[in-house]
């Protein structure tokens, strides 16, 4: 029996958890989507999910799973480019949303009822709206747009651009680039400060986090890491006062205090984390190893992993509800 029809068997037996507790995970290289129960993590469901899935994004009432999906140059395939939906419930396609080629980073609207979403190839970042399934603006990004976050307030969207080195801000009142900020080379994630006050963003080649004041839309004082770590996926502790770093080749995650912007902590995962999500408590944390082909599951309160989950081939993606 080949792994994907294991997977797709074990789909059967085990639907995806309840409303809450849940952390998905994009497998990039399998083509499918795993859910894990934060409770047990435990595998408790695996469903195909297209070609190439990578960004990941959750609604805010934890019903919908937004997917970027895209393919392997070369590949041959009748799938188009997009952004599928997916009910959390099932794990059933509500809808495949069209986007830009290459789509990769994704992230929502604070009240869910937009998103957007990177498009790499097409160098550029579309809004589209989920009730409608319609673009409401194409924005010309950096070359190569990998990372995207959201501002909490609604004000911006800022996209990374790993060939350029830069950070595209948009403005969503304007609704158009109002700034093209220089950081360090390849930028991959950025994530904004609960306040929005800040948007902070890792770079793979240098080693390095930026940091941008939203005020100014310049970047200031910059973090360098341990020469080991090529950062890669970032995010937040509910509170602020916490970031988690997944270092891609360091095989770890930093913990860093975001006064002092110094690392605390740096925590062994699998080999090559790429993206990690924090439960909506903030109480566990759930990286992606890439090449592990697993996810470690981190206790922030002791910041030791408590649990190394295996998923299918390549993932890559975290968002969880």
């Amino acid at each position: 029996m080949s792994y994907r029809i294991l997977v797709c068997a074990l789909w059967a037996a085990f639907p995806f958890a309840a409303a809450a507790g849940t952390v998905f995970v994009t497998n990039e290289r399998a083509g499918m989507l795993t859910a894990i129960d934060t409770r047990t993590d435990k595998v408790v469901g695996a469903y195909r999910a297209g070609t190439r899935p990578r960004g990941i994004a959750v609604s805010p009432d934890g019903k919908r799973v937004f997917l970027a999906v895209s393919h392997f140059r070369g590949e041959v395939t009748r799938d188009p480019d997009g952004v599928l939906e997916i009910d959390a419930a099932t794990g059933r396609i509500v809808r495949r949303h069209a986007a830009g080629t290459d789509p990769e980073g994704i992230d929502l609207s604070p009240d869910g009822k937009q998103f957007y979403v990177a498009n790499e190839d097409a160098g550029t970042a579309t809004a589209v709206d989920v009730g409608s399934g319609r673009a409401t603006g194409t924005f010309v990004t950096g070359t190569e747009p990998e990372g995207i976050g959201a501002s909490p307030d609604g004000r911006y969207v800022l996209v990374t651009a790993e060939t350029s080195s830069t950070v595209t801000v948009i403005d969503l009142r304007a609704r158009k680039v109002v700034a093209n900020v220089f950081v360090g080379t390849r930028p991959r994630a950025v994530r904004f400060t609960p306040d929005s006050a800040q948007a902070w963003v890792t770079a793979e080649i240098a080693g390095t986090i930026d940091v941008i004041d939203m005020k100014t839309l310049r970047a200031g004082k910059r973090i360098q890491l341990a020469r080991k770590d090529h950062p890669c996926g970032l995010v937040f502790s509910p509170d602020g006062k916490r970031l988690y770093v997944a270092t891609g080749r360091g095989n770890s995650v930093n913990v860093i205090d975001v006064r002092a912007r110094r690392v605390l902590k740096d925590i062994a995962v699998g080999q090559r984390p790429w993206w990690l999500a924090l439960t909506p408590d903030g109480r566990k944390l759930y990286v992606a190893n890439g090449l592990s082909n697993s996810v470690s599951a981190i206790d922030t309160a002791t910041d030791r992993v408590v649990a190394t989950i295996k998923v299918a081939d390549g993932p890559w993606g975290v968002a969880a509800r």
